[in-house]
């Protein structure tokens, strides 16, 4: 059946429907029947999603490097967890910024002479975890009242001013990455620097 007279079946369906509500269930078309399904495939999915949602969160809970590491802002058990299932301890990389550049979430570096030229951030790294400290990042960018409580407030605010916010949204998750590296690797909690206040 084409798309027009199926258009003219449904018209005459609503119609008839319109005159008798209870010729309705007799008269649902084709299209309405894939909706409903659609529908049903769809609540069937969000339920496993949330199911496995739900064994990835108390995996993470019963983990202490999970546990230390959703202590740092913009983490929580999914990133967590994927951190941990990705580098293990974290023994495999010297410092952060190594961890963050395996990430690639560090600008490509072209020099020539004396001139670095720093080029855009390229997605050669583990996509799947970039992804997340970048959501995480994203996150903590939304709400500005929080920078300073987390110890970003100075630096942050001071970003936002100059780059553009996808950038910033980068920069903070380098900074996310480096952080989430410290706390695996000294097998510590997150703790905020505290701020002084500027009169």
């Amino acid at each position: 059946m084409t798309y027009l007279k199926r258009s003219r079946v449904r018209l005459l369906e609503v119609t008839v429907t319109a005159q008798r509500p209870t010729l309705w269930k007799w008269h649902t078309s084709e299209h309405d029947l894939e909706i409903m399904h659609g529908y049903e495939t769809s609540r069937e999915t969000a339920e496993r999603i949330e199911n496995v949602t739900d064994e990835i969160e108390a995996l993470a809970r019963g983990d202490a490097s999970c546990r230390q590491l959703m202590t740092v802002p913009g983490i929580g058990p999914i990133i967590a967890s994927a951190m941990v299932a990705a580098i293990g301890n974290g023994i495999a990389f010297a410092r952060g910024r190594d961890f963050a550049a395996w990430l690639s979430l560090v600008p490509k570096q072209m020099s020539t002479g004396d001139r670095t030229i720093l080029g855009r951030i390229t997605k050669r790294g583990n996509r799947y975890l970039c992804t997340l400290f970048m959501q995480g990042a994203r996150v903590i960018l939304l709400r500005p009242v929080n920078w300073a409580k987390h110890s970003f407030g100075l630096w942050l605010t001071a970003a936002a001013q100059r780059l553009h916010h996808n950038v910033l949204a980068t920069a903070l998750a380098n900074k996310l990455a480096r952080i989430a590296w410290t706390v695996l690797a000294q097998g510590r909690s997150y703790e905020a620097r505290v701020e002084p206040k500027v009169a």
